[in-house]
């Protein structure tokens, strides 16, 4: 264009800089997820305590679990004293909320449907009385176990998913985008021609 003005739209190549960002935003989110499924996980141990504390009252549990498994690990302390229930809560609270961790990862920052917590409660309590409570010498096999106390500690752990996907939901965030770096436009002026040089060529 003579004696005009040229505006040239351009995208800009990812800088280093950008990528660095986008990583680090990566690493921010990963971590909420974490933080949030841990928090998450807490809480639905509070509900699932309460499941534990109504299914002892009702007599289909002894006593609750934590207790038993920290007396099969810990074999050396015996009976049923303050310590021992302070350790099983500490115990206790700290499985749920790594469990709960774990689920907040694999949420990756998006809305959870209920039965899918419901699911990954059950997941829980299949790993931990069918695989980990035999192997520790805290309660037989599931499979071989009471049918009551099974059936108490089943649904403890359904309520638990359940309550841990509504507490995830709750604290979730929305995600921006941070893998596609922004567009930036620029104009560029074109250089003047004089007319009598066009008029000439």
């Amino acid at each position: 264009m003579v004696n005009g003005l040229t505006v040239i739209v351009c995208r800009e190549r990812s800088s280093p800089e950008a990528a660095g960002t986008a990583g680090v935003g990566k690493g921010i989110i990963m971590m909420r997820n974490l933080v949030n499924g841990a928090v998450g996980g807490a809480l639905a141990t509070a509900v699932y305590s309460a499941v534990l504390m109504a299914g002892e009252k009702a007599g289909l549990l002894e006593e609750r679990p934590p207790r038993r498994f920290v007396r099969s690990m810990l074999p050396g302390r015996r009976g049923a004293g303050p310590a021992e229930s302070v350790l099983a809560t500490i115990a206790h609270y700290a499985f749920g909320a790594a469990c709960g961790s774990a689920f907040g990862l694999l949420s990756a920052g998006q809305r959870v449907p209920l039965p899918m917590g419901a699911a990954y409660g059950l997941a829980v309590w299949y790993l931990g009385y069918q695989g980990m409570a035999p192997s520790v010498g805290a309660f037989p096999p599931a499979t071989e176990d009471r049918a009551g106390r099974q059936a108490t500690l089943l649904a403890g752990h359904l309520v638990w998913g359940v309550s841990l996907a509504l507490a995830v939901n709750r604290l979730r965030f929305e995600k921006a985008p941070l893998t596609t770096p922004p567009v930036r436009t620029r104009r560029l002026h074109a250089p003047k021609i004089p007319v009598h040089q066009t008029a000439a060529s």
